[in-house]
Parts: structure tokens; C-alpha cells; sequence
């Protein structure tokens, strides 16, 4: 009663952020969650991330080729018909796309590296992998044997004669490659730039694959160097003169891109749908055969539900897999391939972690909303780094809230940790998002074995691949069967989020206004977090026909009740 009388407008806010809420997502997803829960057991998603992982994946050569194939065999086994072979009315169909490649694929066959004189090599392609570049050529069978340079710096290498010589430096390929092969005539290069987050002291044989640009007339490679390998260089180099041996085995061939795509066309709404993907090149196990592998059990699974009649699908659920946002973007502008439009979109990528092993955490990277403009208190960037974004490029949308509320409901069945990080981008939800197309990346990081050859199968979790499979499907399903309630729902949990969120960043600004900020610099924040919000609850309409006014009171009433609460914060602020 006292705080009453001594801070009415806080008892006014409590009363906002404690409204009781009669309708809740978790009334539409638990039927979805018991179903998925009963069907997705991990066995296909790991079965398949084991298979992919074997191979080095690069688009159109003979592994990621494999692997499309794979795909195919398993959607064939789960009742999917090829689409040129399929009725009109089929259901569960797919397609494989076929392109001529411009340039000419590659993959390694065989690589070694050792000191002339020494017993022992320095690297072997049968431990490492990702030593060579893409797109080095091969050496002549006995391989070379030339010195080796150590730059230390790109400028260097125009004061230094590296005609005939192995390059090597500490830095990455793009300030070499030009100066020393291009214009200076060195026969290859070695380098070693592991970023700290991979622990390289720690993971001492880790290499993080590297590619050289593709180019048909100069004929030369590359080597990239664990830690443990660089530091046994530089010790001999310490003590004079070094000849290196250098022997690599590759292939370059013209070759078909290839692209997959599933579809489950919808009952109702076939021409609206719901699109995963998940890219097919990179070498490793975690990146990204896991996302391969859960998707394939994702279609597989609810292939199962549709056929036993336990599942109906009102709009259209596609699976796409492919080169990494190449793919994503090229079905996103050839509207005449696909028969539906696209109304949300989310990527799976790196999506198997063993975090006891590979360090982070499973993440949801936002769609841009202002927690990638100002990062602050518990928004956190990973170490893979993101650019400050502006308000322009917000994309506001209730998908972002919705996806986290399924996870979270998933994590804290399972006992498994789902955080969130803001916008960074690089992976297949950016396409989507280019599009103006609600779209968000499932992922891991930081994983100290990112894009290094220690990613392996070792480092695959299958739990962590079903319940990514599970939270995923159970989001797809909610929102290809959204109707007026479904609507109703999430508007209560956008609200509710967005209360939350104006309370913290109160809280944060509060400090930061204490701590000597401009209160008009705190107030363009939580501004700004209003006006994200408001849109997000508007974009609620794009689950019922334009034509419909069902929710349109709801989202007014849920505004309005919004705007109060702004209202209130940012003048206790300035208080």
C-alpha cells in the first residue's frame, strides 16, 4: 500500500506489465510439440550428418554431389515423388535443379608438407583435411621441393625476390595473393591467421579451410598451417635457410550445380508457404551437415504425419538445400520455378553442437531490430561480429518473439539452453530478409572448431540435432495452420515481449542517464524499441487474408495498450 501513494505511476506500470493474458501460443503449440516430440528421434538427422560429413564439399564436385543424392534417397523413402513424375494432385513432391557451372569445380585428393631434412612431416591431408586452399591446382606427382619466405608484412613482398619461392606469412591470403603469385612469382603460399576464438594454443592441429580465387590462367596454390605446424616453421626458419616439399593432389572439373527443393503443398493456401535451408557446401560436420541432416528428418517427419493423417498442412512447407545463400537468393527471384510465395523463411545452419565439446550455445539470431543498433545488457554479439546496424534497416516482425517462445518452451522441456544474438548475418536468412521476407538463423557459436578440420562427426550431438528438429517444426506447423486465434496468441506474446523488453531497457537507461547520458539519447532508444514493437504487432495481419478484420481490433487494443506503457516509461525517465 505504501508504494501506492509513494510511486503511483510505478503501481500504474505494474499494472501493464502484469495484465492477465486469457490466450497464449502455448494453447496452439502443445498439440504440435506432443506430436513432433512422439516422431523426431534424431536417428535420420545424425545418420545423415555422418554420411554428408565424410565428404569435402564443395559445390558441383563429387562429395556435395553425393550428398544432394542422399537427400533425395531419403525423401524418396519418406513418400516424396519427383515432380516430373508426380500426379497433379500429389502432395509430397521434389525437385532436383540442374545448372552448368561457369567456372569449373575442385576437390582435394591427397596433400603433404614437410621440411627437406626432416623425418617427420608437417602436415598430412589424411589428419588435416583443410590444409590445402581451394582451388589449388596440384603439384607434379614427386611433388616440389623450393625455399621457403617469411613475410611479415604484404608490403614486404615487394622488397623481397619470391620468384620460385614458397611464400609464408601470418596473415591472410588477400594481401599476398596478388603481390607474391600474381606480379612476384612465388610458386605458392604458405599462411596461418586462426582467429583467437578458435583457442589455436589449445587446438594446435585446427585449420580453418581457405580458398584461392578462381582464376584459369595463373596455375599456383596455397597451404593454410595449424598452429602446432606454423610454430615448427618459424623455429627452423630461426636457424637459417628452409627448403619445403611440398606435394598436393587435387581435381578441377566442369560440373552441374545443384539444388534440392521439397515441397508439401498446402490444403488451403498452397500459394502461401514456409520455407527452410539449409546449405550443402563447407567440409564440415557441425557446418553445416547438421542442418542437411536435421532437414532431411524434418521432411521425413512430416511426410510420416501427413500420410498417417495425423498432420494437415494449410499452406505450403518447402525444404530447400543448396550453396549457401546462392541458393536461398536464386529461389527467392525465380518466381516462376515455385508455385507459392514465401511468407517466412529460417536457416539452419551449424545446428548439431556438442557444447561440452565445442564450446556456445545454441542461438537464434534475430531478424535486425534495435538490440542490433544499440547492444546492451543481456544482447550480446557472438565473436563472429556484426556491423551497427541503422534504424532503417529494422525489420520489424512477430516472427522474431514467436520463434524464441517455441525454443525456449523446447529448451526448458529438454533441459537444453536457447539464447538469442542480434542481426549479424552471412548465412541463408539473409536472402529471406533482402526480400522483405520474415526470416531468422538457427546456429551455434562461438564453436572453437568453426570451419577447422576438428569439425567432425565427434563433435555432433544428436540430441541438440532433435531439438532443433523439434522447435523448428513445431514453429512451421503453428504458422502454416495460423488462423484468428493463432493471431490473437501471438499478439498477446508480442505484447508481452515488448513490455518486457521497454522495462529493461528503462532499467538500462535509468543507469545510463545516472552515469552522466542525455536523457534525449536514452529516450530515442526505448522510442525506438516502441515503434519496432508496434509495427511487429501489425505484421500479425499476415496470417489471416488481406480482407479479413478479425484481428484488427486486437492489434489496435494491443497498440494502444503499448503506447501507454511507452508513454509512462519515458516520462518517468525524464524524471
Amino acid at each position: 500500500m505504501k508504494l501506492k501513494f509513494i510511486l503511483p505511476s510505478f503501481i500504474l506500470l505494474i499494472t501493464f506489465f502484469t495484465s492477465t493474458n486469457t490466450v497464449n501460443n502455448s494453447q496452439t503449440t502443445a498439440q504440435y510439440f506432443a506430436l513432433v516430440r512422439q516422431n523426431f528421434t534424431g536417428d535420420l538427422a545424425y545418420e545423415t550428418t555422418a554420411f554428408v560429413e565424410k565428404h569435402w564439399r564443395v559445390v558441383g564436385n563429387s562429395g556435395y554431389n553425393a550428398s544432394i543424392y542422399r537427400i533425395a534417397e531419403g525423401l524418396e523413402k519418406a513418400g516424396y515423388v519427383l515432380e516430373s513424375k508426380a500426379a497433379p494432385n500429389e502432395v509430397l513432391t521434389y525437385r532436383i535443379e540442374k545448372r552448368k557451372m561457369k567456372k569449373d569445380t575442385w576437390e582435394p585428393v591427397a596433400a603433404s608438407l614437410s621440411i627437406v631434412g626432416d623425418d617427420q612431416k608437417l602436415l598430412d591431408f589424411s589428419t588435416n583435411r583443410n590444409m590445402v586452399y581451394i582451388n589449388s591446382v596440384s603439384t607434379p606427382p614427386e611433388g616440389v621441393v623450393a625455399e621457403v619466405v617469411h613475410i611479415k608484412n604484404a608490403k614486404d613482398v615487394k622488397k623481397t625476390n619470391v620468384k620460385g619461392k614458397i611464400v609464408f606469412a601470418e596473415m591472410g591470403l588477400w594481401g599476398l595473393y596478388r603481390s607474391a603469385i600474381a606480379k612476384g612469382g612465388a610458386i605458392g603460399l604458405l599462411t596461418y591467421d586462426n582467429p583467437s576464438y578458435l583457442q589455436p594454443e589449445k587446438n594446435k592441429t585446427s585449420i580453418q579451410f581457405r580458398g584461392l580465387p578462381y582464376n584459369k590462367k595463373i596455375k599456383t596454390w596455397g597451404i593454410a598451417l595449424s598452429y602446432e605446424a606454423k610454430e615448427k616453421l618459424k623455429e627452423k626458419l630461426q636457424k637459417g635457410k628452409v627448403k619445403l616439399n611440398v606435394s598436393i593432389k587435387t581435381k578441377i572439373y566442369p560440373s552441374e550445380d545443384l539444388t534440392i527443393v521439397a515441397n508439401i503443398k498446402g490444403t488451403e493456401k498452397p500459394t502461401e508457404s514456409f520455407v527452410f535451408s539449409a546449405h550443402v557446401q563447407e567440409p564440415g560436420a557441425n557446418d553445416n551437415a547438421s542442418g542437411v541432416g536435421v532437414q532431411l528428418e524434418m521432411a521425413a517427419v512430416s511426410a510420416k504425419l501427413i500420410k498417417s493423417k495425423k498432420l494437415n498442412v494449410k499452406r505450403t512447407l518447402t525444404f530447400l538445400w543448396g550453396d549457401e545463400i546462392i541458393s536461398t537468393r536464386r529461389y527467392i527471384s525465380e518466381k516462376e520455378k515455385r508455385s507459392a510465395n514465401i511468407n517466412w523463411g529460417i536457416s539452419l545452419d551449424m545446428v548439431g553442437e556438442n557444447t561440452s565439446l565445442t564450446g556456445g550455445s545454441f542461438l537464434i539470431e534475430k531478424m535486425p531490430d534495435p538490440s542490433a543498433v544499440w547492444t546492451r545488457g543481456n544482447d550480446k554479439h557472438t565473436e563472429w561480429g556484426g556491423s551497427v546496424l541503422s534504424l532503417e534497416q529494422m525489420k520489424p516482425h512477430y516472427l522474431n518473439d514467436f520463434i524464441i517462445e517455441v525454443f525456449k518452451n523446447q529448451g526448458k522441456f529438454a533441459n537444453w539452453e536457447v539464447n538469442t544474438n542480434p542481426f549479424e548475418g552471412g548465412s541463408d536468412h539473409t536472402p529471406f530478409l533482402k526480400a522483405d521476407i520474415p526470416g531468422v538463423l538457427l546456429w551455434h557459436f562461438t564453436d572453437q572448431f568453426y570451419h577447422t578440420d576438428n569439425d567432425r562427426i565427434e563433435m555432433v550431438s544428436q540430441e541438440t540435432l532433435k531439438n532443433v528438429g523439434i522447435g523448428a517444426l513445431v514453429s512451421a506447423y503453428t504458422l502454416v495452420n495460423a488462423d484468428d486465434t493463432t493471431g490473437k496468441q501471438i499478439i498477446e506474446t508480442i505484447l508481452k515481449k515488448a513490455e518486457k523488453r521497454l522495462r529493461d531497457e528503462f532499467e538500462i537507461s535509468k543507469t545510463e542517464i545516472t552515469n552522466g547520458k542525455l536523457f534525449k539519447n536514452e529516450a530515442e532508444i526505448l522510442t525506438a524499441w516502441h515503434n519496432w514493437y508496434m509495427d511487429a504487432l501489425a505484421s500479425v495481419k499476415d496470417l489471416i487474408p488481406a480482407t479479413s478484420t478479425a484481428l484488427d481490433t486486437e492489434i489496435s487494443e494491443a497498440q494502444a495498450q503499448l503506447r501507454e506503457v511507452t508513454n509512462l516509461l519515458i516520462q518517468q525517465l525524464k524524471n
